[in-house]
């Protein structure tokens, strides 16, 4: 179901860290859509940001994790396609006020910038997140 998927992507500065949440998230007993790379070698990041905003859209997924060096590149990318609410976190509050308040449906992190502890806790926090709506709401609309 695609409510319960979540689709992974990374370049090759995102591969190591993307590899390791995402058998935390299977170890959880969550559906992950791995949408690459599948290795350490050099890629072009706006590749795989348009292949999970791609899965987001079509509905394969409902939420998605995209790593890279910064996790920048990658969500500008992903952040092209309509319905696509990407944003690069860096540590817990971050991460909570994004579900919070922006409604954001991809989470980015930069495998360059923080360790997999906080990389770890910022999916962890948004995943267990919900969107707060009321004055949220109409602004989360004007991003459409």
């Amino acid at each position: 179901m695609a409510g319960d998927t979540i689709a992974v992507a990374a370049d090759h500065a995102g591969f190591e860290l993307k590899e390791a949440l995402k058998r935390d998230l299977e170890a959880e007993g969550r559906v992950v859509l791995d949408l690459g790379t599948h290795s350490g070698a050099s890629v072009d990041y706006p590749d795989f940001g348009h292949a999970l905003a791609q899965a987001i859209a079509a509905g394969r997924a409902q939420k998605g994790l995209l790593v890279c060096g910064t996790g920048i590149g990658i969500s500008i990318a992903a952040n092209r396609h309509a319905g696509v609410r990407a944003a690069v976190c860096h540590d817990a509050t971050s991460a909570r006020l994004t579900r919070l308040h922006n409604d954001a449906n991809v989470l980015a992190l930069g495998a360059r910038l923080i360790g997999p502890e906080t990389a770890r806790e910022c999916l962890r926090v948004f995943l267990a997140t919900p969107f707060e709506g009321g004055r949220h709401a109409g602004r989360v609309a004007k991003l459409a």
